[in-house]
């Protein structure tokens, strides 16, 4: 293990920590079955020894919570938040993103590639401890990190840091266990006069009471929630992908997927016009039950 600090993620809905001590899955994991989990990692049945093995595989393969920590800018998946982003960054849609790294925290940056490497395999991060090399090579590709003292994940304060340094138009990921910062970075956005766009991401875990600040965001990824699915999702102006959806609920959100999915030269993007969301049966991640 080259694991330092202590880390705490939400990986297929189970609490995970992260230490020299090794890997402590702290709860059940709440799905049972994800098709994205299966491409990455050879899972059909999601277990408690499922998750450990995936966590594995993250620190062995790219240095997850390591001070060898790679930021590989392949994409992973095809209507992911760091993916999307780094297209906005590249076509000049907006002027940086704010996202959060294991080893760093909050992360500010106008790099793309930067983005998607932090990104990529990344799960719910729900506190971190600072890696002293992470934080320099995050520093070396154009990123600024909120708190280099303590790592701290704070997306609101990262969007006005953003614009301290000058950024107008934000990109935003904000976890659903912090749903509550949507609404902050909304009051923010008002008061200040910004441009922000708010991705709601890893919402496996979410509740009732966070749906109405899921709300408030431009873009959703349903994860494995069924509220986001039926609460949220009925609300969308647009939906991408059947499996794991994405929801563009605001006009901003939509305008942004659509030049995202313009890139998409040797693809084919299919929409379903009818009532959303759009479900298929057997086609999703399962939850337990």
């Amino acid at each position: 293990m080259c694991v330092e600090g202590e880390h705490v993620v939400y990986c297929c809905g189970a609490r995970v920590r992260i230490s020299e001590k090794g890997i402590e899955v702290l709860t059940e994991p709440l799905v049972e079955y994800c098709p994205l989990h299966e491409a990455l990692y050879g899972t059909k049945q999601i277990d408690v020894k499922a998750v450990r093995k995936s966590v594995e595989v993250k620190i062995a393969g790219f240095g997850f919570c390591c001070a060898n920590r790679l930021f590989d800018a392949e994409p992973v998946v095809a209507y992911g938040a760091s993916e999307m982003m780094r297209c906005w960054l590249e076509k000049g849609l907006v002027d940086c993103a704010v996202v959060a790294c294991e080893g760093a925290g909050t992360v500010i940056t106008a790099n793309g590639e930067l983005v998607q490497g932090i990104g990529g395999r990344l799960t719910g991060i729900i506190k971190t401890s600072p890696i002293r090399e992470v934080i320099t090579r995050i520093e070396d590709k154009g990123g600024v990190v909120l708190s280099r003292t303590d790592a701290r994940i704070d997306q609101a304060e990262g969007v006005k840091k953003a614009f301290d340094l000058g950024f107008k138009r934000i990109a935003v990921s904000v976890a659903g266990f912090q749903s509550q910062t949507i609404s902050e970075i909304r009051s923010l956005e008002a008061e200040a006069g910004l441009d922000v766009l708010v991705f709601s991401v890893c919402n496996t875990c979410v509740r009732n009471k966070d749906v109405q600040h899921i709300k408030k965001a431009d873009i959703v990824c349903a994860s494995a929630s069924k509220i986001v699915r039926k609460e949220v999702g009925s609300n969308a102006l647009m939906q991408l992908g059947v499996t794991i959806p994405v929801y563009a609920l605001t006009p901003k959100g939509k305008r942004l997927v659509l030049a995202y999915i313009n890139g998409f030269k040797d693809k084919l993007v299919i929409f379903r016009t009818r009532k959303l969301p759009y479900l298929a049966e057997k086609r999703g991640p399962r939850l337990r039950t």
